[in-house]
């Protein structure tokens, strides 16, 4: 009997050790998996993805128009009313990747499900905050600017997959033409992305100068520093904004853009280069030095900007209308109040049917 119960005894303990060692594995293995972003810059995975279609993204046909388009939580209607504008103004077969944080997959999935949209193909992405640990410098001057967010425009090649060629647009825009004209753009060879030139359009000259606004690398990089003369670019050059642009996603991989980008975040933490208080952001320097004289330049009217700079800056109605992108970069937001040219966003707006999201208007 003794030496059946220490048979028994025994037995007990291996499995018991046998059971821990599962939840080790299982508990280690998610671990790496939540941790492995911010440690393996040539393999991570930034996000984790929530779908919400039937057809899974290696279904998706070689037709598709690929959006990629976030959506943060104080800022989710203008999301909404850029995602009907494209989809009410084409028949393009378009496919949106909607990048979130956690905190807003099931808001935004019910926003979409219970509204017209809930006829689009989309994929819901949540994005890993962890990524940018490390790499983006504290700015007291405009710090809605640093929201994870912002910088889901530098890891495209690792949100999506079997896509060429891919469209990224900001969440405060509105497209009233087709948006397959965009994607139909040419790129250059060797080029991975296309930009709207700051100086393209004349008609914008005199609002630009009447807002201050800032059109050359002078604006968005400091010249006083060392590393930034060192780059050999004239400080007027003109600059590109970065809210809309046109992704060549193997050009983007062969050319190690992403790494390129982290890298010179992580020189502005060491060296302070740039800062919100020049330019429009922290976003847009490192992308102006890695696509300096390397990249494609989009037709104007697809990108007209600054209506988001002054609730003043107003252009005339006949160029709104001829417009086929508008874009309300700056600080007034459509969805805020006071704001520029809100009649021509409102249009393409949706309520929020859970009420968490709601207009800023003067009567309310």
């Amino acid at each position: 009997m003794a030496l059946i119960r220490k048979i028994n005894q025994g037995l007990l303990v291996l499995v018991i050790l046998t059971f821990c060692l599962v939840l080790y594995n299982k508990y280690h293995k998610a671990l790496l998996l939540e941790e492995e972003p911010a440690k393996e810059p040539d393999s991570r995975t930034p996000h984790s993805s929530v779908h919400t279609v039937e057809e899974s993204e290696d279904d998706v046909g070689e037709d598709v128009i690929p959006i990629i388009i976030c959506a943060a939580e104080e800022r989710m209607g203008g999301t909404i009313a850029a995602i009907n504008s494209i989809y009410s103004n084409t028949e393009a077969n378009v496919f949106f990747y909607i990048i979130v944080l956690r905190i807003s997959l099931g808001h935004l999935s019910k926003w979409i499900e219970s509204s017209e949209l809930k006829e689009i193909q989309y994929k819901i992405i949540e994005f890993n905050p962890a990524i940018l640990e490390g790499k983006v410098r504290p700015d007291s001057a405009r710090p809605e600017l640093l929201q994870p967010l912002n910088f889901v425009r530098y890891f495209i090649p690792y949100l999506i997959r079997n896509h060429e060629k891919v469209i990224y647009l900001d969440d405060d825009i509105i497209i009233q033409g087709d948006i397959q004209d965009l994607y139909d753009t040419v790129l250059n060879p060797g080029h991975a992305a296309a930009f709207s030139m700051d100086c393209d359009l004349t008609s914008t000259h005199e609002m630009v100068r009447s807002m201050g606004m800032q059109t050359t690398y002078m604006g968005h990089l400091d010249y006083r520093k060392a590393t930034v003369r060192a780059l050999g670019i004239n400080p007027t050059t003109c600059s590109f904004n970065v809210g809309v642009f046109i992704a060549n996603v193997t050009e983007w991989k062969r050319q190690q853009i992403t790494k390129q980008l982290e890298k010179w975040l992580v020189i502005n933490v060491e060296e302070n280069l740039y800062s919100s208080a020049l330019g429009e952001g922290v976003v847009t320097p490192p992308m102006l030095i890695v696509f300096h004289n390397k990249h494609t330049i989009l037709n104007p009217l697809w990108h007209i900007r600054h209506l988001g700079w002054s609730p003043d800056a107003r252009y005339s109605e006949h160029f709104i209308l001829e417009a086929k992108l508008l874009h309300w970069n700056g600080r007034f937001k459509p969805w805020d109040y006071p704001t520029a040219h809100m009649e021509f966003w409102e249009r393409w707006y949706l309520p929020d049917p859970t009420g968490q999201f709601r207009l800023v208007r003067p009567d309310n």
